[in-house]
């Protein structure tokens, strides 16, 4: 198993480019199972949850080439329409294929998800929404099982709560059925905005893009010949690396990056000291001279991320005075404070709310990764620590960055990947 050993602390220079976005990629390769024709998809992150999810796919009957981040994908040869355990259990997205299947074939068997332990994220609302639009849900020895022999049907739906791959899955499905679909309560992310824009862009008759409702005219059950697209940049991945400048006290370029995605981000930053110079498409971070507390809420887009809240927990520690982090999404998302605290963090737990004391000084030490964005906390922290930290179980950081390791050496981060 590898592990990563940082030498700490250490100052950036230079230029990082993004890649693309890794919550964008995933719905949107479940998004092709919708088209008959062969399609180009650029700027696609070859991470490992990608690549679950491509294997994923190819077991379906899909064939698909990914090379130097262009993926090449035909699904019309789909035949089967099972998602089995071996690989759902691993990565929760795969729950977005059940719209698509379901949509194109009446019928899906999909083993329930996997993913990260940060909470519980269930998919009530999605198999709820389908049992509007006609289908008929039954869970059996570990699967969902979906039958709509007719075709799905459109549906006036109210989301009871706002959910991300939820909206994903909602609009996929409504795509193909017969008939007008309202979507009521929809997810306002960047990543499913782009969903929406390709689907728009294909012929589907879809109208409130980037609002919190949507109203999509179904094909009746015929696939779409989908254009070609190019996957938008992350925007945590951008956020991970400007807390990165802003942790080590560096001034650092980032390029390839969607700066209207990250005004949250990018607030909080600069209410802890920073500035931010911003061009259409790069954003460079000037540190502050002596971070200040900050207070964050998480919430839904445009608001600040959950996905963030972890990176801004390590910045945190190094900031004068008293931070206040409210996580509101995941109610197990703070696995991460343990390990910070064995490199001498001075963090406080009550419920969804974390108080940091910040001007504490940080000692390297042996961490253990619990999550995706919890890794990349932990890599920071070590590179403003004090002598050698080594981060294990950083197999959940490959799921999501792409050469984070490589990308930090090359602004000068002492940063190596290791076997156990």
């Amino acid at each position: 198993m590898d592990y990563l050993q940082i030498q700490g602390p250490t100052k950036l220079s230079g230029t990082v480019t993004i890649s693309g976005a890794k919550n964008a990629a995933l719905p949107l390769i479940t998004l092709t199972l919708l088209a008959h024709n062969k399609l180009t998809v650029s700027n696609m992150p070859e991470v490992v949850d990608i690549k679950t999810l491509l294997k994923l796919l190819g077991n379906l009957g899909a064939s698909y080439t990914l090379e130097d981040h262009i993926l090449t994908m035909d699904t019309s040869s789909v035949n089967d329409t099972m998602a089995n355990y071996d690989i759902v259990k691993t990565m929760r997205a795969s729950i977005l294929v059940l719209g698509p299947l379901l949509a194109r074939f009446g019928h899906c068997e999909v083993s329930l998800p996997g993913g990260c332990a940060i909470g519980q994220r269930p998919i009530d609302l999605h198999l709820k929404a389908m049992e509007q639009m006609g289908a008929t849900i039954t869970i059996h020895a570990g699967y969902v099982h979906a039958v709509a022999p007719e075709g799905l049907k459109g549906a006036h739906i109210i989301f009871d709560k706002i959910t991300v791959t939820g909206t994903a899955n909602v609009v996929m499905a409504a795509a193909l059925a017969h008939g007008k679909s309202v979507l009521v309560n929809c997810a306002k992310e960047p990543e499913v905005v782009q969903l929406c824009e390709i689907l728009r862009d294909s012929g589907i008759d879809i109208t409130g893009i980037g609002t919190s409702e949507l109203t999509i005219i179904g094909t009746g059950g015929k696939t779409i010949d989908m254009v070609d697209f190019e996957i938008i940049p992350d925007r945590i991945e951008a956020g991970t690396y400007l807390c990165a400048g802003a942790i080590t006290g560096s001034t650092i370029t980032l390029d390839k990056v969607r700066h209207d995605h990250l005004d949250a981000v990018t607030a909080k930053l600069e209410q802890m000291g920073c500035t931010i110079d911003i061009t259409e498409s790069t954003m460079t971070i000037h540190p502050s001279e002596k971070l200040k507390h900050v207070h964050i809420i998480t919430q839904e887009y445009p608001a600040f991320p959950t996905d963030m809240q972890a990176q801004f927990l390590a910045l945190a520690t190094l900031a004068s005075g008293t931070s206040i982090i409210e996580e509101r999404l995941f109610e197990n998302r703070f696995m991460h404070v343990s390990e910070l605290q064995r490199l001498g963090a001075d963090i406080m737990l009550n419920g969804h709310t974390a108080t940091v004391i910040g001007e504490t000084p940080l000692f390297g030490a042996d961490v253990m990764a619990t999550d995706l964005r919890a890794s990349s906390a932990l890599v920071l922290a070590a590179m403003a620590a004090e002598g050698t930290t080594n981060v294990h179980r950083i197999y959940h950081l490959d799921r999501g960055y792409e050469d984070l390791e490589g990308k930090l050496r090359l602004l000068g981060a002492k940063i190596e990947r290791l076997k156990e």
